[in-house]
């Protein structure tokens, strides 16, 4: 990458893409995952949106083999192209690379151990994205919608990757602000990694008491 590219501090500062674009062109640098789709693929990837979805479980004890750096391209692209509100993209993405951070971020999740993950994701709202002429409240929840199909689209990511994840709900929203030092509130935490050991998938409810048709 020529300095000029290096000096556009297009990237957030501590994270950039494994492999970059080399263009002057901020549009196409921006977009991470068409680049990863022209790049070819560097793993294995399972295909089968369904065999995914069938094969997710909630994972609280992870393994200390890293995480690869095309890995967490692949799931922050996937985050990217999750639908929003009038495409305003209404959410931020804290990627906490710091040990010291994550391990504040325990006690901030109602002392959730796990939270210190190979890779851990904050999903924050950002209704100020939100440019649409509706009351602040419709914008609220307008900004918790994006964050939280975001981080869905992540957390399919991250499984079809080989990877596995847990979903954090609890957690104490000015302790996490504190931590990451930001006034944007916290949806929702994603940690990823290796699993221990694989998990098989739990039994869930009949359809009946699932879906009810409203004639």
């Amino acid at each position: 990458m020529s300095e000029k590219n290096k000096g556009d501090k297009i990237y957030p500062l501590g994270y950039e893409p494994q492999e970059v674009p080399e263009t002057d062109d901020n549009d196409v640098r921006n977009q991470l995952l068409d680049f990863i789709l022209k790049s070819g693929p560097t793993e294995f990837v399972d295909t089968d949106l369904f065999a995914v979805m069938a094969k997710r479980r909630s994972t609280r004890k992870f393994s200390d083999k890293p995480v690869e750096t095309t890995k967490v391209d692949k799931i922050i692209a996937a985050a990217d192209t999750a639908p929003t509100a009038g495409n305003f993209q209404g959410f931020e993405i804290f990627y906490v690379k710091s040990v010291e951070k994550k391990k504040l971020l325990v006690p901030a999740c109602n002392k959730q151990p796990y939270v210190n993950a190979p890779v851990v994701f904050v999903f924050c709202k950002n209704p100020s994205r939100v440019k649409f002429d509706f009351p602040d409240y419709v914008l609220k929840k307008f900004a918790i919608q994006d964050a939280t199909l975001a981080a869905g689209y992540s957390q399919l990511a991250a499984q079809a990757l080989g990877l596995s994840s847990i979903w954090i709900g609890m957690f104490d929203e000015q302790k996490v602000m504190d931590v990451l030092g930001t006034d944007l509130v916290p949806s929702s935490i994603l940690c990823i990694g290796y699993p221990e050991q694989t998990k098989f998938p739990k039994s869930r409810r009949n359809l009946k008491d699932l879906v009810h048709v409203a004639w």
